[in-house]
C-alpha cells in the first residue's frame, strides 16, 4: 500500500495546498496531511486551529487524513512508513527551495523520496501569507479557503 505525506506548517491550509492534496491522493493509497511545528517559528494560527482547518479542508477526500508532528520530515517519514512526500511549488525560489530541501532529506535518509509538483491554475500563486495578509487587511479570504473551514479560521481570529 502506497503512503504519501504531504507535509506543511498550513498557517492556514489554503485551496491550494488542496489540489496538491488531491492530486496525491488520485496517485497513492494513503495520504497523511502533517501539519508540522516548528517550536521556533510563530505562527498565526495555534497547531489545534491548523489541525481543525486541515481537517475541513480535506474532509471529502476518503483516503486522506491529518496528523500534526513536531518532529524532523525524515523520521515521520520512517515512522508512518511512507512511501513519498509530495511538495508544490509556485515559483522558481519555492522549487530551488523545496529541491534544496529533497536534497538534505534523501542525503539524511537514503529511503526519502520527493516529487514535486508544479502549482497550477487559479490557485497557482496562492501561499498562506496571502490569506493572513487579507485577514489583517480586515477581508474575508472567502475564495481561497474552503467554506467548511472558514468559519473555524475566523473564530479562532474573533473576526
Amino acid at each position: 500500500m502506497s503512503l504519501a505525506i504531504v507535509p506543511g506548517s498550513f498557517d492556514p491550509m489554503t485551496l491550494g495546498h488542496l489540489a496538491l492534496v488531491k492530486k496525491a491522493a488520485k496517485k497513492y493509497d494513503r495520504v497523511i496531511v502533517a501539519v508540522m511545528v516548528n517550536p521556533a517559528k510563530r505562527y498565526t494560527f495555534d497547531e489545534k486551529t491548523r489541525m481543525e482547518i486541515a481537517k475541513k479542508t480535506v474532509a471529502e477526500l476518503p483516503n486522506v487524513q491529518v496528523i500534526s508532528d513536531r518532529g524532523l520530515l525524515i523520521d515521520l517519514f520512517d515512522r508512518t512508513g511512507a512511501t513519498v512526500v509530495c511538495k508544490g511549488w509556485r515559483n522558481r525560489s519555492d522549487y530551488a527551495y523545496e529541491l534544496k530541501m529533497a536534497e538534505w532529506n534523501k542525503t539524511h535518509n537514503p529511503r526519502f523520496r520527493t516529487e514535486l509538483y508544479k502549482s497550477e491554475g487559479k490557485y497557482a500563486n496562492l501561499s498562506s501569507t496571502e490569506v493572513r495578509t487579507l485577514l489583517a487587511e480586515g477581508k474575508v479570504p472567502e475564495d481561497l479557503v474552503h467554506p467548511d473551514a472558514l468559519p473555524i479560521l475566523l473564530e479562532s481570529l474573533k473576526f
